[in-house]
């Protein structure tokens, strides 16, 4: 359990327990047991539940495989004329050979491929996105992306770009927008 379940105990369920037991033991009054044995019922379940809870959810952490895959502009963010052209210009592929790729388009013509690497550092739980760009490197891929996470599994890039700000990038296959 956490540190404030842990100050709880101490400060106040504990001192709380001790106190009813001692008033159950001299007044004989079983209101005290009652309430004593209902508190630490309601406590070893609520440990017990969470505990379960725990075992049956899967992990939240992103690994490196996670982050292999398409990626497209997230409309969702920002909708209109500006995401709908990025949508439709951008597109970016992280490959298990650990390298990136930004490709431009014209319509559904390839402009330009940038191209790079990547790594991944573990400061905390889940591995975070270093990218590796060849010179000379892209606005989009100047600085490595922030990961956001939704619930479990489910995550979106952003990077910052000097001309757009902050751009959106989810896990998805492009798909011609009429």
């Amino acid at each position: 359990m956490g540190f404030g379940f842990n100050l709880g105990m101490i400060f106040i369920i504990i001192p709380v327990s001790i106190l009813l037991f001692i008033l159950g033991v001299i007044t004989k009054k079983k209101i005290f047991s009652i309430i004593f044995f209902s508190i630490w019922t309601v406590i070893i379940a609520s440990v017990v539940l969470t505990s379960i809870i725990q075992f049956l959810m899967p992990d939240n952490k992103l690994d490196k495989d996670d982050y292999y895959g398409e990626y497209i502009i997230d409309r969702e963010f920002f909708s209109g004329k500006e995401s709908d052209w990025q949508y439709n210009r951008y597109r970016m592929e992280i490959k298990e050979s650990d390298s990136i790729f930004l490709y431009t388009y014209d319509k559904e013509k390839l402009v330009a491929t940038h191209k790079g690497g990547i790594t991944t550092v573990q400061p905390y739980g889940s591995e975070r996105l270093v990218i590796h760009m060849e010179k000379p490197n892209h606005h989009i891929t100047n600085t490595n992306p922030t990961v956001y996470r939704e619930g479990w599994g489910s995550f979106y890039l952003v990077f910052y770009s000097t001309k757009f700000h902050n751009m959106y990038f989810r896990k998805g296959n492009w798909k011609r927008m009429d």
